[in-house]
């Protein structure tokens, strides 16, 4: 009997955990602090006083203006987290505006803490995910993808690798929602071949069986 009640114990706290992200609050809200001076760090960010509290902790203006494209990849995203609006500390959840030049490309990243909604309301885009590594060696990681239009709407799982490419001539906008205060992004190129110090050359040959001067080139590009 006690250890049935352990299992169950333990698949219900698994079963919580599996569909976790940010912790829920424990109050109405917890607005943010600019702690970058604190000497103690929380998982989150410290609450302000709530009799400090202001109907401005809870706004952000801007999201009509587009996003400078002129960059080598086209696209620009301009978030509205926690770090831009500290209301949603604790919250769970956070927003992205995201534009494209024409061919501009919001290149392959992930965010290991949300999943992403999107909805284009401007422009054609191409989207895709691509799934974990399959239990089968002998199989390869899928592939998802689909061309979206005004209005339409894709979900990017948490954690997955997950671009957009912009397939129009004309510049292309879209909004997103991800279920986390703090989503965090991992733009897969910059992180493998621009990191400060830079992974080893002999590690990124052998992990992608390239020369190791297709390597150093692809560094220098970063």
């Amino acid at each position: 009997m006690a250890i049935g009640f352990l299992l169950f114990t333990i698949l219900a706290l698994a079963s919580s955990l599996a569909y976790a992200s940010d912790p829920s609050p424990l109050q109405d809200f917890c607005v943010a602090v600019n702690d970058s001076k604190a000497t103690v760090f929380v998982n989150g960010k410290i609450c302000k006083d709530p009799k400090m509290v202001t109907a401005d902790d809870f706004f952000f203006s801007g999201l009509n203006k587009a996003g400078n494209t002129s960059n080598p990849v086209g696209s620009k995203v301009t978030p509205v987290n926690v770090n831009q609006l500290a209301g949603l500390n604790t919250l769970g959840i956070s927003l992205v505006r995201i534009d494209y030049a024409p061919y501009g490309l919001n290149p392959p990243h992930t965010h290991p803490r949300a999943t992403e909604i999107l909805v284009v309301v401007q422009g054609t885009l191409y989207v895709g995910f691509v799934t974990s590594n399959p239990a089968n060696p002998n199989m390869k990681n899928k592939l998802f993808t689909k061309t979206l239009y005004p209005g339409d709407v894709f979900v990017f799982p948490e954690g997955l690798i997950h671009f957009q490419f912009n397939v129009g001539k004309t510049k292309a906008v879209a909004f997103a929602g991800l279920s986390s205060q703090n989503p965090g992004v991992i733009t897969i190129a910059n992180a493998v071949f621009g990191s400060n110090p830079p992974i080893s050359s002999d590690v990124l040959s052998k992990a992608f069986q390239v020369n190791k001067n297709v390597i150093k080139h692809l560094q220098g590009q970063f």
